[in-house]
């Protein structure tokens, strides 16, 4: 209706969502902790898996939990994904033994490889947008 009583502002209209600002607004990049959260979440609705840490199965709502806490006590330390992944989501910290990520056909991922390939589809994903 907009367009057929006034053109000039509909095409005005129209053309302000292309403007520059607008597509900065889009084109911007994920920082570092969107990245950290959106792997978080990740294993938060991880479906039929298992998260395994030092030879105990947890949920995976428990396992995104634990990550959180564990990130957020090393805060400081972690400035980028690349590190969450390293130093918090790899290996327990306590034993060594690294983090598996178990699916229900019973194949197992290592954490740190598995959440190295979701970053990655993370950061495509973003810049498709």
């Amino acid at each position: 209706m907009l367009s057929t009583l006034c053109p000039p502002l509909a095409l005005a209209w129209l053309l302000s969502l292309s403007s520059p600002a607008m597509l900065k607004a889009q084109d911007k990049k994920l920082t570092e902790k969107e990245k950290i959260e959106a792997l978080i979440k990740h294993v938060e609705e991880l479906k039929d898996a298992k998260f395994v840490r030092n030879d105990q199965e947890y949920e995976a709502k428990t396992a995104a939990r634990f990550l959180r806490g564990k990130w957020e006590a090393n805060e400081e330390k972690i400035k980028t994904a690349k590190e969450f992944i390293d130093q918090v989501a790899t290996a327990s910290s306590t034993t060594g033994k690294p983090y598996l990520i178990r699916f229900k056909n019973g194949k197992e991922h290592k954490s740190g490889a598995y959440l190295h390939e979701e970053l990655k589809k993370v950061e495509k994903d973003k810049d498709r947008r």
